[in-house]
């Protein structure tokens, strides 16, 4: 029985750490970048590039306005991307911009 027992636990292991080292490599894949085509980030007027935001459209946009600066932009350092939870799982670019936007308070 010994044998026996012993070669379900290495079967398990086995099975374990495959199933860990599949959730990990899922885990490291880069998000996608939101698409401008997105419904969600149509509804919102979203824009990978600030300087690019119809001025009619959005008469309330400045230049200076941008995800990098916005309350909800969180990223790790200085990366040109971050996560919005407007966008979840995917992220946005930090000279983006959308209608949501909140300055941020230093």
């Amino acid at each position: 029985m010994i044998p026996s027992s012993r070669r379900i636990f290495l079967m398990q292991v086995a099975a374990g750490s495959s199933a860990m080292a599949a959730g990990a490599a899922l885990a490291q894949a880069a998000p996608a970048k939101v698409n401008e085509k997105d419904p969600q980030a149509m509804a919102l007027g979203y824009h990978e590039d600030t300087t690019k935001v119809d001025a009619k459209k959005y008469p309330k946009h400045t230049a200076e306005q941008r995800c990098g600066t916005c309350q909800l932009f969180v990223a790790k350092g200085k990366e040109p991307v971050g996560n919005c939870p407007l966008f979840a799982g995917k992220v946005v670019a930090a000279n983006g911009w959308c209608s949501a936007y909140a300055k941020k308070v230093a």
